[in-house]
Order: C-alpha cells, then structure tokens, then sequence
C-alpha cells in the first residue's frame, strides 16, 4: 500500500486541472486504478484523496466494523463512498478535481498536496497552514508521544 508523506504546492487551472506531485503520482500509478479517488474531508476544510487500494480497504473496514443497515455505516457511506470521485491521471499526470470539493476546501487557484500516510489531504494553502499550527501546538501542550510498533513484536 502507498505511503504518503511531505508536502508540495500547485497551481490549480480554471478548469480545475492540476499535477498530482510526481512522488504521489508514483505510489497512485503502481495500482490498477492510474488515478486516484477525492471525498470531501468530513473533519477538516480540505480534499482527501488516496489509492484504490487504501478505497477498497476503507469500503471493506466499513463492512467489517459496523452493523449492517446501521447509522454509523449509512452516515460513513455517505461520507466517504457516495462523495467519492473517481480521478484519472491523464498524459501529463494532472486530475480534474470536481468543482464542488474545490468549493469544500475553499481552493481557488492553487492547492497544497499533503502527505498523511496512507492518504493525501489537498488543501488551500492558508488554511493548512493555520491547521498545522494549530496542531503542532495541541501536539506540543499535550506532550504527544508515539509507541512505535516493531512488525512481529506483539509486546
């Protein structure tokens, strides 16, 4: 599965086409899908945006963890699968983004591709740049630690 991580910034033409960065553009083309799939962030002003490979676990995790015809997995449906778009890279590896996740994220002219593991979030640049601030400062007032968890080593 891809692994995502940095960030780069791109112009966003006015039919909404942009390049995917190159580094994320190779993790994207190594799946049968050459493109990738964009939903609305339902947590923050942004665009998430990841693989085919990291969709069909999302839609398989949504089967697995929740109830059938329960709220949790029609409100997550709805979320996530129904609001997802198909992105197909095209010769030169630029997407159309849909008009109404440009609207979401408040992007107009360019957009800030950024690397969160498994997925990628695009942005308009101040508002991430608002949101990593924030952030960093939750992260550093709750002292945030991270247990790193060795493959194999079930301790």
């Amino acid at each position: 599965m891809a692994l995502f991580v940095g960030r780069h910034l791109n112009k966003i033409d006015k039919k909404g086409r942009t390049s995917v960065p190159k580094p994320f553009r190779a993790s994207f083309e190594t799946q049968s899908f050459r493109g990738m799939y964009a939903y609305p962030s339902f947590k923050f002003p942004a665009i998430a945006a990841c693989g085919e490979e990291f969709m069909t676990l999302l839609s398989d995790s949504l089967t697995a963890e929740t109830d059938f015809f329960s709220d949790d997995q029609d409100d997550l449906a709805a979320v996530i699968l129904e609001n997802a778009n198909q992105l197909s890279f095209d010769t030169e590896g630029r997407v159309i983004i849909p008009q109404e996740l440009l609207e979401h994220a408040g992007i107009t002219d360019q957009a800030l591709f950024v690397g969160r593991g498994r997925e990628i979030f695009i942005w308009e640049p101040n508002a991430y740049e608002a949101h990593a601030k924030e952030a960093f400062s939750r992260a550093k007032a709750a002292k945030r630690t991270l247990k790193i968890k060795v493959k194999g080593d079930e301790t």
